[in-house]
């Protein structure tokens, strides 16, 4: 990936659009929301997977993830809570809580930070 330079932060010119990035949201994505982005919409992403191959495919699924930063170091991220709510048939409370945790171990995303901010996941079923 390659970043220009623009007077309010960077653009990067990909396949499906522009990406604009700025320290200032009036002007692009701030670098926290896309670090946050990334592991939530990879950890679903993952964890659909793992619901299809183990024969509960969801019908829909939403993730919100709660953030909390550091002021004190760079305002940098500390924790975020992933909430993943999930609708489909035949979906089992503990296959779920099962997929979750093989989610996380294959999310590319998760893995790239496990050792530096801490990721926790709850879930709910929506039949």
């Amino acid at each position: 990936m390659q970043f220009e330079a623009k007077e309010n932060g960077f653009v990067t010119h990909l396949s499906y659009g522009d990406l604009h990035v700025s320290g200032d949201e009036q002007y692009g994505f701030r670098p926290f929301q896309l670090m946050v982005s990334s592991i939530a919409v990879c950890s679903a992403g993952v964890l659909r997977k793992v619901l299809d191959k183990m024969r509960m495919p969801c019908t829909d699924m939403k993730v919100t993830a709660d953030v909390v930063r550091n002021e004190e170091k760079a305002n940098r991220i500390e924790k975020i809570h992933l909430h993943f709510i999930i609708s489909g048939e035949n979906l089992q409370q503990e296959k779920v809580k099962k997929a979750i945790e093989a989610s996380r171990k294959n999310c590319p995303m998760v893995q790239s930070v496990q050792d530096s901010i801490e990721i926790t996941e709850s879930f709910e079923l929506v039949v």
